[in-house]
């Protein structure tokens, strides 16, 4: 596939964002063509380089698998001669990502006011953890303060138990992040139809909050307050995780009588369906603890494949809860190819996940893991911006790039 067919071939994306949240939204539009140049600090780079596991390329699989398909070039923006540089990127870019404490920009006259100066239909992508407004604008965060914040790490764990983070430290941060790229997008069409640029503002918890159901309109309507449930949900019984004989976990959701019915006949215990029992959700749900006590004596009466089967056969809605292992072995995982095996100069073979969504004309792809710390300086700032080399030597000299 040719680069003309990527729907965002020739958009610009300027990355000056540290960790994931920002520089995921710039990642997801790297994905789909445009041409992301990541701006890191002079001998040190995105602190992503060295959040997690280190690998023998030396950075870490984080920074390698979000960082794939970016540009890296050194700058100091806090240098007059790096927001010299900046400003001339910012010239010949569409859209720029950032994710510094709100006003940051503005005190370095690299604000939005100041660059669509430069460029009047700049998107600039501001990812902070209260957004740019509000009384806790200043304060800093983290994505586990974002699962905090938003109610999430409160619907999270057992009854009895304490509030517990996702299984994901940084699922706010993709969450954020995907959100960005939404609003980058949303902009980029809105300034093809009508030539205006804006700013797009996105805060960690925000996204999160979104996803939460019905949590605030039931508050709002009735006062009530969803509480820890564990493994359960609030409204549907059952629908659970049960251990099979194996110890293997089962994924199970009944959430329509119909199904119930289903599951009621796979088990061979039809008088479960009796008017006196629980054929309506209601008296599942009055009966919860009888209900799951019963399914999972089911359940864990056989092997987990063999739980599964016999729901399938049935029309039955159920799962593994599969480790990273058994994501590796699973065939529907192969055949979809959402595991992609690359191959890098520094390291050899590595499997990634791949690009998602997938778009079935335009469809996005891979070129690279992560790069080097300013593998991309002479190609941004000779060959792109016209430098010559003795002027970046003494750019480097100076400590700028």
């Amino acid at each position: 596939m040719s680069d003309a067919l990527l729907p965002l071939t020739g958009v610009r994306v300027l990355d000056v964002a540290t960790v994931i949240a920002a520089p995921f939204c710039a990642t997801i539009l790297g994905e789909f063509g445009a041409e992301v140049i990541k701006v890191e600090m002079p001998g040190q780079g995105d602190s992503l380089r060295r959040y997690g596991t280190m690998s023998d390329a030396g950075a870490t699989y984080s920074w390698l698998n979000d960082g794939r398909n970016k540009k890296s070039i050194t700058l100091d923006l806090r240098k007059e001669k790096g927001k010299e540089i900046i400003r001339r990127l910012v010239a010949d870019c569409d859209i720029m990502v950032e994710n510094f404490r709100p006003g940051t920009l503005e005190r370095w006259d690299l604000g939005y006011e100041a660059l669509k100066q430069i460029k009047k239909e700049l998107i600039l992508v501001r990812v902070t953890a209260y957004g740019q407004d509000g009384p806790y604008k200043d304060r800093p965060g983290f994505a586990r303060l974002a699962h905090g914040f938003s109610g999430l790490s409160h619907l999270t764990g057992e009854r009895d138990g304490p509030p517990l983070v996702p299984g994901s430290v940084a699922f706010a941060d993709y969450l954020a992040g995907l959100y960005a790229a939404l609003g980058a997008l949303l902009s980029y069409t809105a300034r093809t139809r009508y030539g205006i640029g804006q700013s797009v503002d996105v805060s960690l918890y925000e996204g999160v909050f979104r996803f939460l159901d019905e949590m605030a309109p039931a508050y709002s309507a009735s006062g009530h307050i969803q509480e820890r449930m564990g493994m359960e949900a609030s409204n549907i019984v059952p629908h659970n995780h049960y251990r099979a004989q194996d110890g293997k976990w089962v994924a199970l959701a009944c959430t329509i009588d119909k199904m119930f019915e289903r599951l009621a006949m796979v088990m061979g215990q039809p008088e479960l369906l009796r008017p006196d029992r629980f054929r309506t959700m209601a008296q599942r749900l009055a009966g919860r603890d009888e209900v799951n006590r019963i399914v999972g004596d089911w359940v864990a009466s056989m092997p987990r494949d063999e739980v599964i089967q016999l729901c399938l056969d049935g029309e039955v809605p159920a799962g593994p809860i599969y480790d990273v292992a058994d994501i590796f072995k699973d065939e529907h995982y192969k055949a979809r190819k959402t595991l992609l095996e690359v191959e890098d100069p520094r390291l050899g073979k590595l499997t990634v996940p791949n690009v998602f969504p997938r778009l079935s004309e335009t469809p996005g792809r891979f070129s690279w893991l992560g790069p080097d710390l300013g593998q991309h300086n002479l190609e941004i700032y000779r060959d792109r911006l016209g430098f010559t080399e003795e002027e970046i030597e003494q750019l480097k000299n100076e400590g700028v790039i």
